[in-house]
């Protein structure tokens, strides 16, 4: 009988023995690989991956932290100018949370370059560049982690608001300085007051229909082109298949616009 109590706390040791071992290791295989990302964050805010990285970091489990992945194609040689221009506004998002007092292990962003990770093209069956993927930290992408660039655009703006719907995390965009607008503000005041102090008291040019009606008669196409929408939704100006070469000018949606079809519509009006 007295052995007994012996051989109850054997058989508990050898039930619990294995799966505490195991989730001990699950445990130090996610401290390992959280540790890996953030010291690769801390140097650079957008990570970029081969296949080996991504199946290991992004693929395999255990993860508890969500990876926004871009594919992308920014070699020379490709020749994707969108890839290029959509990168710049990535970097600017990847950016913003990195130095921000919100940051944390629960987001990272990643980078796939078709040249540095065909094989994750292939895997993922994808024929297109740049797209953005969300990796959800339980379970695999659905339907709404995949970001409809098209319909979107790529700001960073944009691209954000779709990071806190599938994420829940906020992030505060902050682009760099541009000084672009407030030197033609400056320049267009100086202008202007440069035309009253040599006119003096003759100011009956500010009463010219036809310089009015020519300056609204501008902003009325601008505007009736999608210039507005453009500036809102950062469209691509055009988009270039990988894979065929074929530029396409104009949107197959009626949703959408790329920014040379504004262009086009400008200059037919």
């Amino acid at each position: 009988m007295a052995a007994l109590p012996v051989l109850a706390a054997l058989l508990l040791l050898a039930w619990g023995g294995p799966p505490a071992a195991g989730q001990k290791r699950k445990e130090m295989v996610l401290s390992e690989k959280v540790n890996q990302l953030m010291e690769w964050a801390s140097k650079r805010s957008v990570i970029r991956m081969n296949g080996d990285k991504f199946r290991r970091l992004v693929k395999a489990p255990p993860r508890n932290y969500s990876v926004i992945v871009m594919f992308t194609a920014l070699q020379p040689h490709r020749q994707c100018v969108v890839c290029k221009q959509a990168d710049e506004e990535y970097q600017i998002l990847a950016n913003s949370w990195r130095y921000s007092s919100a940051f944390t292990n629960k987001i990272f962003f990643a980078m796939v370059d078709f040249d540095e990770g065909s094989d994750v093209f292939q895997m993922l069956n994808m024929n297109s560049a740049p797209t953005f993927i969300n990796f959800p930290a339980k379970g695999k992408p659905k339907r709404g982690d995949t970001y409809e660039l098209q319909v979107r655009g790529f700001a960073a703006e944009q691209l954000a608001r779709w990071v806190a719907d599938r994420t829940d995390v906020n992030i505060r965009v902050i682009r760099p300085p541009n000084y672009a607008g407030p030197l033609m503000l400056g320049l267009l005041l100086a202008v202007i007051g440069g035309l009253v102090y040599l006119r003096g008291s003759n100011l009956d040019f500010l009463y010219n229909k036809t310089g009015w009606a020519f300056a609204a008669l501008c902003f009325v196409l601008a505007m009736t082109s999608g210039q507005m929408w453009n500036h809102i939704r950062g469209p691509p100006y055009a988009h270039k298949n990988p894979h065929t070469g074929q530029v396409n000018y104009i949107h197959g949606s009626s949703q959408a616009q790329f920014v040379a079809e504004t262009h086009i519509v400008l200059l037919f009006s």
